[in-house]
């Protein structure tokens, strides 16, 4: 029998991703966020939560997702998770449910070369990425 995973499911313009819950503290509404001059372009800027800097990261521009989108939620990870990377969250179009993903459920067939994806989850009615916060992903320091 497969194990299950729990996993956020998440929009980013017309399509459907999802972390596993293991990478994530919490999820808050988006707020004002201060812009970080000569920041790379994946950088939107830092925010204040509860007394910590967080910086704020587009995922749209990593992957490569061109839609604008609603960007109404930030989704923060657990400071153990980013390592020495500090306070980090992605800003994402919308939060739709936790769920559990089997092996299973799970098509990691074509992706050998992503190290970002970690498959690709079936669902009933679509398809749902399964991306994995690396180093480009969460790190503000990185160059684009």
């Amino acid at each position: 029998m497969s194990q299950a995973t729990q996993v956020l499911e998440f929009g980013l313009g017309a399509e459907s991703y999802c972390l596993d819950i293991a990478y994530i503290d919490e999820i808050v509404d988006a707020g004002e966020l201060t812009r970080i001059p000569n920041s790379p372009p994946h950088v939107e800027g830092v925010m204040d939560l509860r007394g910590r800097t967080t910086s704020i990261i587009d995922p749209k521009t990593v992957f490569g997702i061109d839609d604008d989108g609603d960007r109404s939620r930030i989704i923060v990870f657990d400071p153990a998770t980013t390592g020495d990377k500090g306070a980090i969250g992605w800003v994402v179009d919308e939060v739709y449910q936790v769920v559990q993903v089997t092996d299973d459920d799970i098509d990691d067939t074509t992706l050998a070369d992503e190290e970002s994806i970690h498959g690709i989850v079936k669902r009933e009615d679509r398809f749902v990425v399964w991306v994995e916060p690396d180093v480009q992903t969460v790190e503000p320091e990185a160059t684009a």
